[in-house]
Protein backbone atom coordinates (compact mmCIF):
# COMPACT_ATOMS: atom_id res chain seq x y z
CA UNK A 1 0.00 0.00 0.00
CA UNK A 2 1.17 3.48 -0.85
CA UNK A 3 2.44 5.30 2.26
CA UNK A 4 0.55 8.46 1.35
CA UNK A 5 -2.75 6.59 1.11
CA UNK A 6 -2.09 4.83 4.39
CA UNK A 7 -1.49 8.16 6.12
CA UNK A 8 -4.67 9.59 4.58
CA UNK A 9 -6.71 6.62 5.75
CA UNK A 10 -5.32 6.80 9.27
CA UNK A 11 -6.00 10.52 9.54
CA UNK A 12 -9.60 9.92 8.46
CA UNK A 13 -10.05 7.10 10.98
CA UNK A 14 -8.77 9.37 13.71
CA UNK A 15 -10.98 12.36 12.95
CA UNK A 16 -14.07 10.29 12.16
CA UNK A 17 -14.43 11.24 8.51
CA UNK A 18 -13.60 7.63 7.56
CA UNK A 19 -15.57 4.79 9.15
CA UNK A 20 -13.91 1.36 9.46
CA UNK A 21 -16.07 -1.58 8.37
CA UNK A 22 -14.74 -4.84 9.80
CA UNK A 23 -15.34 -8.22 8.18
CA UNK A 24 -14.37 -11.80 9.09
CA UNK A 25 -10.86 -11.40 7.67
CA UNK A 26 -9.76 -9.19 10.57
CA UNK A 27 -10.17 -12.22 12.88
CA UNK A 28 -7.96 -14.53 10.81
CA UNK A 29 -5.17 -14.50 13.40
CA UNK A 30 -7.43 -15.17 16.42
CA UNK A 31 -7.15 -18.60 18.09
CA UNK A 32 -8.63 -20.42 21.05
CA UNK A 33 -6.48 -19.71 24.11
CA UNK A 34 -6.72 -23.35 25.24
CA UNK A 35 -6.69 -25.44 22.06
CA UNK A 36 -5.09 -23.10 19.52
CA UNK A 37 -7.99 -23.66 17.10
CA UNK A 38 -8.90 -20.67 14.92
CA UNK A 39 -11.95 -18.60 15.80
CA UNK A 40 -14.85 -19.43 13.46
CA UNK A 41 -15.52 -16.21 11.58
CA UNK A 42 -16.01 -16.99 7.90
CA UNK A 43 -19.15 -18.69 6.61
CA UNK A 44 -17.43 -22.05 6.11
CA UNK A 45 -15.70 -21.94 9.49
CA UNK A 46 -19.00 -21.25 11.23
CA UNK A 47 -20.78 -24.10 9.46
CA UNK A 48 -18.07 -26.59 10.36
CA UNK A 49 -17.97 -25.43 13.98
CA UNK A 50 -21.77 -25.60 14.29
CA UNK A 51 -21.77 -29.14 12.86
CA UNK A 52 -19.05 -30.55 15.09
CA UNK A 53 -16.28 -30.11 12.53
CA UNK A 54 -18.08 -32.10 9.85
CA UNK A 55 -19.15 -30.67 6.47
CA UNK A 56 -22.84 -30.40 5.71
CA UNK A 57 -24.40 -30.98 2.29
CA UNK A 58 -22.99 -28.84 -0.56
CA UNK A 59 -26.20 -26.81 -0.67
CA UNK A 60 -25.91 -25.95 3.03
CA UNK A 61 -22.16 -25.35 2.87
CA UNK A 62 -22.77 -22.49 0.43
CA UNK A 63 -23.59 -20.02 3.19
CA UNK A 64 -23.82 -20.03 6.98
CA UNK A 65 -27.35 -18.60 6.93
CA UNK A 66 -28.59 -21.65 5.01
CA UNK A 67 -26.93 -24.05 7.45
CA UNK A 68 -28.28 -22.09 10.42
CA UNK A 69 -31.78 -22.21 8.91
CA UNK A 70 -31.47 -25.98 8.59
CA UNK A 71 -30.45 -26.31 12.24
CA UNK A 72 -33.23 -23.97 13.29
CA UNK A 73 -35.86 -25.99 11.47
CA UNK A 74 -34.63 -29.23 13.02
CA UNK A 75 -33.72 -28.15 16.55
CA UNK A 76 -35.19 -24.69 17.00
CA UNK A 77 -33.84 -21.16 16.88
CA UNK A 78 -32.44 -21.54 20.39
CA UNK A 79 -29.96 -24.16 19.12
CA UNK A 80 -28.33 -21.61 16.82
CA UNK A 81 -28.25 -19.03 19.61
CA UNK A 82 -26.62 -21.52 22.00
CA UNK A 83 -23.93 -22.29 19.43
CA UNK A 84 -23.15 -18.61 18.82
CA UNK A 85 -23.17 -17.84 22.56
CA UNK A 86 -20.78 -20.73 23.24
CA UNK A 87 -18.51 -19.64 20.40
CA UNK A 88 -18.38 -15.89 21.00
CA UNK A 89 -19.54 -15.40 24.57
CA UNK A 90 -18.21 -18.37 26.52
CA UNK A 91 -14.84 -19.14 24.92
CA UNK A 92 -11.56 -17.30 25.50
CA UNK A 93 -9.78 -16.13 22.35
CA UNK A 94 -6.52 -14.34 21.64
CA UNK A 95 -6.69 -10.75 20.46
CA UNK A 96 -6.72 -9.81 16.80
CA UNK A 97 -3.76 -7.68 15.72
CA UNK A 98 -6.16 -5.42 13.87
CA UNK A 99 -8.26 -4.86 16.99
CA UNK A 100 -5.18 -4.09 19.07
CA UNK A 101 -4.11 -1.54 16.46
CA UNK A 102 -7.61 -0.07 16.18
CA UNK A 103 -7.83 0.21 19.96
CA UNK A 104 -5.05 2.80 19.90
CA UNK A 105 -7.11 4.89 17.46
CA UNK A 106 -10.62 4.28 18.80
CA UNK A 107 -12.53 5.74 15.85
CA UNK A 108 -15.74 7.55 16.86
CA UNK A 109 -17.88 5.28 14.67
CA UNK A 110 -17.17 1.64 13.76
CA UNK A 111 -19.23 -0.91 11.82
CA UNK A 112 -18.37 -4.52 12.69
CA UNK A 113 -20.01 -7.27 10.61
CA UNK A 114 -18.63 -9.96 12.94
CA UNK A 115 -20.46 -11.41 15.95
CA UNK A 116 -17.52 -11.58 18.38
CA UNK A 117 -16.81 -9.19 21.27
CA UNK A 118 -13.30 -7.93 20.49
CA UNK A 119 -14.53 -4.51 19.39
CA UNK A 120 -16.43 -4.10 22.64
CA UNK A 121 -13.32 -5.12 24.57
CA UNK A 122 -11.35 -2.40 22.79
CA UNK A 123 -13.74 0.24 24.13
CA UNK A 124 -14.25 -1.36 27.55
CA UNK A 125 -12.78 1.55 29.50
CA UNK A 126 -14.56 4.37 27.65
CA UNK A 127 -18.20 5.37 27.42
CA UNK A 128 -19.84 4.38 24.14
CA UNK A 129 -23.10 3.50 22.43
CA UNK A 130 -23.64 -0.06 21.20
CA UNK A 131 -26.08 -1.01 18.45
CA UNK A 132 -26.88 -4.71 17.94
CA UNK A 133 -28.91 -5.91 14.99
CA UNK A 134 -31.92 -8.09 15.76
CA UNK A 135 -34.63 -9.85 13.78
CA UNK A 136 -38.10 -11.38 14.06
CA UNK A 137 -39.16 -9.49 17.16
CA UNK A 138 -42.73 -8.62 18.04
CA UNK A 139 -43.93 -5.29 19.34
CA UNK A 140 -42.25 -2.91 16.92
CA UNK A 141 -40.64 -2.29 13.58
CA UNK A 142 -37.11 -1.45 14.72
CA UNK A 143 -34.44 -4.05 14.05
CA UNK A 144 -31.81 -2.93 16.52
CA UNK A 145 -31.13 -3.03 20.24
CA UNK A 146 -29.52 0.05 21.68
CA UNK A 147 -27.28 0.21 24.75
CA UNK A 148 -25.42 2.96 26.59
CA UNK A 149 -22.12 1.97 28.21
CA UNK A 150 -20.97 4.11 31.16
CA UNK A 151 -17.46 2.65 31.39
CA UNK A 152 -18.56 -0.30 33.53
CA UNK A 153 -21.95 -1.61 32.50
CA UNK A 154 -24.41 -1.55 29.60
CA UNK A 155 -27.93 -0.24 30.02
CA UNK A 156 -30.78 -0.26 27.48
CA UNK A 157 -31.20 3.09 25.75
CA UNK A 158 -33.49 4.86 23.32
CA UNK A 159 -32.31 6.94 20.35
CA UNK A 160 -33.41 10.21 21.95
CA UNK A 161 -31.15 9.63 24.97
CA UNK A 162 -27.93 8.82 23.12
CA UNK A 163 -24.94 11.03 23.88
CA UNK A 164 -23.65 12.30 20.51
CA UNK A 165 -20.16 12.82 21.94
CA UNK A 166 -19.32 9.18 22.68
CA UNK A 167 -18.17 6.52 20.16
CA UNK A 168 -20.76 4.42 18.34
CA UNK A 169 -20.18 0.69 17.81
CA UNK A 170 -22.58 -0.78 15.26
CA UNK A 171 -22.75 -4.58 15.03
CA UNK A 172 -25.52 -5.28 12.49
CA UNK A 173 -25.25 -9.08 12.81
CA UNK A 174 -25.40 -8.88 16.60
CA UNK A 175 -23.34 -10.43 19.36
CA UNK A 176 -23.54 -12.31 22.67
CA UNK A 177 -23.54 -9.36 25.05
CA UNK A 178 -24.91 -7.50 26.84
CA UNK A 179 -27.93 -9.56 25.74
CA UNK A 180 -27.55 -12.15 23.00
CA UNK A 181 -28.97 -11.00 19.67
CA UNK A 182 -28.01 -12.45 16.30
CA UNK A 183 -28.74 -12.29 12.59
CA UNK A 184 -27.89 -15.86 11.60
CA UNK A 185 -30.46 -17.90 9.67
CA UNK A 186 -32.06 -17.20 6.30
CA UNK A 187 -35.22 -16.10 8.10
CA UNK A 188 -33.21 -13.63 10.20
CA UNK A 189 -31.54 -12.13 7.15
CA UNK A 190 -34.79 -11.80 5.20
CA UNK A 191 -36.44 -9.95 8.09
CA UNK A 192 -33.41 -7.80 8.89
CA UNK A 193 -32.59 -6.79 5.32
CA UNK A 194 -36.24 -6.01 4.58
CA UNK A 195 -36.42 -3.64 7.53
CA UNK A 196 -32.94 -2.28 6.80
CA UNK A 197 -34.07 -1.30 3.33
CA UNK A 198 -37.13 0.32 4.88
CA UNK A 199 -34.98 2.36 7.25
CA UNK A 200 -35.94 0.54 10.45
CA UNK A 201 -32.59 -1.14 11.24
CA UNK A 202 -30.54 2.04 11.58
CA UNK A 203 -31.18 4.47 14.46
CA UNK A 204 -32.06 8.04 13.51
CA UNK A 205 -28.90 9.51 15.04
CA UNK A 206 -26.76 7.21 12.88
CA UNK A 207 -28.65 8.29 9.76
CA UNK A 208 -27.66 11.87 10.59
CA UNK A 209 -24.09 11.01 11.57
CA UNK A 210 -23.30 8.98 8.44
CA UNK A 211 -24.05 11.74 5.92
CA UNK A 212 -20.94 12.47 3.89
CA UNK A 213 -18.80 9.79 5.56
CA UNK A 214 -16.30 7.62 3.72
CA UNK A 215 -15.71 3.98 4.59
CA UNK A 216 -12.69 1.70 4.86
CA UNK A 217 -13.53 -1.97 4.32
CA UNK A 218 -11.13 -4.24 6.22
CA UNK A 219 -11.31 -8.03 6.03
CA UNK A 220 -14.57 -7.93 4.07
CA UNK A 221 -15.33 -10.07 1.04
CA UNK A 222 -18.32 -9.15 -1.08
CA UNK A 223 -19.16 -12.17 -3.19
CA UNK A 224 -22.44 -13.00 -1.44
CA UNK A 225 -25.67 -11.06 -1.82
CA UNK A 226 -26.35 -10.84 1.92
CA UNK A 227 -23.14 -8.95 2.71
CA UNK A 228 -23.60 -6.77 -0.35
CA UNK A 229 -27.16 -5.75 0.49
CA UNK A 230 -26.31 -4.99 4.11
CA UNK A 231 -23.27 -2.91 3.20
CA UNK A 232 -25.16 -0.95 0.53
CA UNK A 233 -27.78 0.18 3.02
CA UNK A 234 -25.41 0.83 5.92
CA UNK A 235 -23.33 3.30 3.89
CA UNK A 236 -26.31 5.13 2.38
CA UNK A 237 -25.57 8.84 2.12
CA UNK A 238 -21.81 8.33 1.82
CA UNK A 239 -19.48 10.90 0.30
CA UNK A 240 -18.33 10.61 -3.30
CA UNK A 241 -16.14 8.65 -3.65
CA UNK A 242 -17.55 6.50 -0.87
CA UNK A 243 -14.29 5.05 0.42
CA UNK A 244 -11.81 2.22 0.00
CA UNK A 245 -11.86 -1.58 0.16
CA UNK A 246 -8.67 -3.45 1.00
CA UNK A 247 -8.89 -6.74 -0.92
CA UNK A 248 -5.67 -8.35 -2.13
CA UNK A 249 -7.29 -10.80 -4.56
CA UNK A 250 -10.66 -9.36 -5.65
CA UNK A 251 -13.04 -11.29 -7.86
CA UNK A 252 -14.65 -9.74 -10.91
CA UNK A 253 -17.93 -9.66 -9.02
CA UNK A 254 -16.35 -7.70 -6.18
CA UNK A 255 -14.76 -5.27 -8.63
CA UNK A 256 -18.11 -4.56 -10.28
CA UNK A 257 -19.95 -4.17 -6.98
CA UNK A 258 -17.37 -1.79 -5.51
CA UNK A 259 -17.38 0.28 -8.68
CA UNK A 260 -21.17 0.54 -8.42
CA UNK A 261 -20.85 1.85 -4.85
CA UNK A 262 -18.05 4.22 -5.90
CA UNK A 263 -15.63 2.55 -3.49
CA UNK A 264 -12.00 2.43 -4.57
CA UNK A 265 -10.45 -1.01 -4.64
CA UNK A 266 -6.99 -1.20 -3.07
CA UNK A 267 -5.02 -4.35 -3.90
CA UNK A 268 -3.85 -4.93 -0.33
CA UNK A 269 -5.04 -6.57 2.86
CA UNK A 270 -5.65 -5.18 6.33
CA UNK A 271 -2.21 -6.10 7.79
CA UNK A 272 -0.70 -3.38 5.59
CA UNK A 273 -2.62 -0.79 7.61
CA UNK A 274 -0.76 -1.90 10.72
CA UNK A 275 2.34 -0.15 9.41
CA UNK A 276 0.67 3.23 9.93
CA UNK A 277 1.85 4.76 13.23
CA UNK A 278 -1.17 5.58 15.40
CA UNK A 279 0.72 8.51 16.90
CA UNK A 280 -0.55 10.45 13.90
CA UNK A 281 -3.92 10.53 15.65
CA UNK A 282 -2.55 12.75 18.37
CA UNK A 283 -2.06 15.53 15.85
CA UNK A 284 -5.34 15.21 13.93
Amino acid sequence: MDATLRTTLLAGLCDGSIVPCLGPGVLADVVNMTTGAPLPATSEQLILAMNGGKPMSPKLMFEFSRAAMNVELKRGRAAVTRFLNATYGETSWTRSMLHDWLQDIRPPYVIDINRDTQLLDSYANVRHTLILGCARLGGGDHRFRLYAYDGKTYAPAVPESVDPNVPILFKPLGGPKPQASYIASDADYVDYITELMGGFAVPSFVKTLRRGKRYLLLGMRLNRDTERMILSDLIFGAASPAGWALISDPTDRERCFLAKLNIELVAADWPEMLGAPTTVCATT
